[in-house]
Parts: C-alpha cells; sequence; structure tokens
C-alpha cells in the first residue's frame, strides 16, 4: 500500500497559492522522485519504463504531452541522465550515437551528449532550463556552459524582465 507523500492541506495550498491555469495533480508511484524517473518539454515526457500505467496516464492528461517509457544510455532515470526543452536536449555522455539519434527523433529536438558540474554525468541533478534560461551547477566549466547554450538555443531567446532582475540579483550577490 503507498501512502501520500502530499497530504490534502499541502495540495490545497499549492492549488491556492499558483494560478488556476497551472494544473496540479497528486500522484501516487512507489517511484517517488518523479524528478528523477520523467523529463519533459511541453510536448514529450520521457519516463522510466516501469513507472505505474495509472502514473503515465496522469502525466499525459496533466502536462498535456505524449509520454514514452525510454532509458537514457541504459539507465532507467531519465530525468537524472538528461535535460530537454524545446529548444534541445543534453544526455548522458555514454549515450550511443544511434540512440541519440533514435531520441532525437522520437522528442523531434536536436541532443548532445554532454556533462555538467565539471564532468558530473547526473545531468539532470546539475541543471535545470527551459526556452528562454538555464541555471547549472556552480563546477559547471566554461565549455559545458557553451554545450549548454548552443544545444539550448539560449544565445537566440530573448530575455525577459525576470531574466534581467534573476540576473542582476545574482551578480549583486556574487559581487
Amino acid at each position: 500500500m503507498l501512502f501520500p507523500t502530499t497530504t490534502d492541506q499541502e495540495l490545497q495550498h499549492l492549488r491556492n497559492s499558483l494560478p488556476d491555469s497551472v494544473a496540479v495533480q497528486r500522484v501516487e508511484e512507489r517511484l517517488s522522485a518523479l524528478g528523477n524517473v520523467i523529463a519533459c518539454n511541453d510536448y514529450v515526457a520521457l519516463v522510466h519504463p516501469d513507472i505505474d500505467r495509472e502514473t503515465e496516464e496522469i502525466i499525459a492528461d496533466t502536462l498535456k504531452v505524449e509520454v514514452f517509457r525510454q532509458t537514457v544510455a541504459d539507465n532507467v532515470l531519465v530525468g537524472s541522465y538528461c535535460a530537454i526543452s524545446n529548444q534541445g536536449g543534453i544526455v548522458h555522455p555514454r549515450t550511443s550515437i544511434q540512440d541519440q539519434d533514435e531520441l532525437s527523433a522520437l522528442l523531434q529536438i536536436p541532443l548532445v551528449a554532454g556533462t555538467v558540474n565539471r564532468g558530473s554525468d547526473v545531468i539532470g541533478a546539475g541543471c535545470v532550463v527551459n526556452d528562454w534560461c538555464a541555471f547549472a551547477g556552480m563546477d559547471t566549466t566554461s565549455t559545458e556552459l557553451s554545450v549548454m547554450e548552443s544545444i539550448f538555443k539560449l544565445q537566440d531567446a530573448q530575455p525577459t524582465a525576470i531574466v534581467n532582475e534573476l540576473r542582476d540579483t545574482l551578480v549583486d550577490t556574487y559581487s
């Protein structure tokens, strides 16, 4: 038997704190660290091959994405070993060219094998990305950042007010 890790009170607080347009759904799944077992963009979600069917349906319905059971470089923790946006993605450095091509065709985005945080293959633990911004761990090298900027097409992204504000805050903090 699974016990919910999110109480009704916590769930209601989340729903009350977010705009109505943001969908919030509780998932009762034995693979409870969902960030490690799901990688998604606005169109596609890659999930751990052993995720429950009910969870797969909740992901598809809530996020309005196509869901595919996949591995990345033979690792089942797809959320840990890749990061994807609508523009591109980084996968585990030992992902074969053939697997990169297959995943790229499935996701309909370009992929590159790479690392974060000075050679770490745990991509999902070292960066978070969307279509206009990426954050990487403090140990991420300039080469790794350059790869991220290129594959996620961040140099083409138009910064919004929040990006400029975040950048100014970070510069003030570390100056």
